[in-house]
């Protein structure tokens, strides 16, 4: 097994935390927001969990995107083109709408309005992060849905 399978296998795995992360930190923020609760060191911590892993994710996905050469792949191939440029232009994205969230709670002195600057921010990024996997299942029909047929 060489870098690049123990790298992508990481890369594969690590999708799971990011996804747990940040569904657990909508969860929080929409209940922060909605129930008018303060916003705990535990809130600020769980947010800075969500972005580092997802950075972590990110910094995977570039070294394998460069490593396997996909920024050479055949456009005009669905499979090829997801991989070269959908995948890759969704989740950095992601990244930054959740590196955004979390800057941008900071600015706020109002717990309710930090909690709803999280809960937008995340939501948009977990969308478009199921909509690329969802875009992958049907570029690479040998892939599932978060192994849901």
């Amino acid at each position: 097994m060489g870098l690049s399978e123990i790298l992508k296998s990481a890369h594969s795995g690590w999708r799971y935390v990011v996804l747990i992360l940040l569904i657990v930190a909508i969860v929080n923020a929409f209940s922060g927001w909605l129930g008018k609760k303060a916003y705990t060191e535990g809130n600020r911590k769980l947010n800075v969990f969500t972005l580092i892993s997802s950075h972590i994710q990110l910094l995977m996905g570039l070294v394998l995107y460069f490593m396997n050469n996909w920024y050479k792949a055949d456009s005009s191939v669905a499979m090829a083109r997801y991989w070269k440029m959908e995948h890759i232009s969704m989740m950095i994205f992601a990244v930054i709408l959740i590196t955004v969230g979390n800057a941008r709670s900071k600015r706020f002195d109002n717990p309710a309005a930090k909690h709803k600057t999280i809960a937008i921010y995340f939501t948009l990024a977990l969308v478009i992060i199921v909509a690329a996997i969802y875009a992958m299942t049907k570029a690479d029909v040998s892939r599932s849905f978060f192994g849901v047929s």
